[in-house]
């Protein structure tokens, strides 16, 4: 059983902000048409978001649901 580490953690919470800042922004550019407004609603969106996502991970380690023990023996 591998376990994830918190740089691991830190670079899938970071990626998936990427692309999910892109996104927020540009729904908010699309609703407002204010490209500074949408920027901002996009970048604390992700701020608040990234924190949240990282713990949500960590707590999740932490949970043995949904995980298998490896085989004592394996050929």
């Amino acid at each position: 059983m591998s376990i994830e580490s918190h740089h691991r953690s830190v670079a899938k919470a970071l990626s998936w902000r990427i692309l999910a800042i892109a996104i927020t922004a540009g729904v908010a550019w699309i609703i407002t048409g204010n490209i500074q407004f949408a920027a901002t609603i996009g970048v604390v969106d992700s701020l608040v978001k990234l924190g949240i996502y990282y713990l949500h991970e960590r707590v999740w380690n932490k949970l043995s649901f949904g995980r298998q023990e490896p085989p004592e023996h394996s050929i």
